[in-house]
């Protein structure tokens, strides 16, 4: 959901995340209890996500990503860099974004897969990472653009204000939220390490 106060220059529309996760489902023969099982989401949960009936949480998304085995590429729909460019280069006009509602998150790495991710993730006024926090092996880091949101890791708060940065290891406990009326914006930069690409 677009909000009147941000200017969106992107040239595509955002990701459909139900018809992606459905897809990279069925590319691997997993039925939705397998899945289920796997992700510790429920069979229910999925069904209503892959039908865009509802937008997960970055916990959910994750949980979902890290049982499907797959890189965050994977679910931005991430072609490859076309027009000549190398594969080190990622033009403005072609970041894959997708949108979960509160929290939209535009996908900034060049194609292929990489252990570092750097996206910037827009935060909608009462917008939250969801309600349950989050926790994986990587090293996050980031730098707020505008506005500002409240970053919680390991049961410590802090509100970060346009300029500030952050970096923390995200096996903590953390979660993200925007208690202000003003959007956020965050480049976020996420440094996983390799044993999370290989469970």
């Amino acid at each position: 959901m677009k909000h009147q106060d941000t200017v969106d220059t992107r040239s595509e529309s955002p990701r459909e995340i139900g018809a992606a996760l459905r897809q990279l489902r069925h590319d691997q023969s997993m039925s939705l209890q397998e899945l289920a099982k796997k992700s510790g989401v429920s069979v229910g949960m999925i069904s209503q996500i892959e039908r865009d009936m509802a937008n997960p949480s970055m916990r959910v998304l994750t949980a979902i990503r890290r049982a499907l085995n797959i890189p965050m590429q994977a679910m931005f729909g991430d072609e490859k860099s076309d027009g000549g460019d190398p594969s080190f280069v990622r033009r403005s006009k072609r970041r894959p974004h997708i949108d979960l509602g509160s929290l939209q998150k535009e996908l900034l790495t060049s194609g292929g897969n990489h252990n570092l991710q750097i996206m910037i993730l827009t935060l909608s006024p009462g917008g939250t990472s969801g309600d349950t926090a989050l926790s994986y092996p990587a090293e996050k880091g980031g730098l707020v653009l505008e506005g500002e949101f409240i970053l919680a890791v390991d049961q410590q708060e802090a509100l970060l204000q346009q300029g500030d940065s952050f970096v923390f290891d995200s096996s903590l406990e953390h979660s993200i939220r925007n208690d202000s009326d003003r959007t956020a914006t965050i480049l976020w930069v996420i440094g996983a390490v390799q044993f999370d690409r290989h469970l």
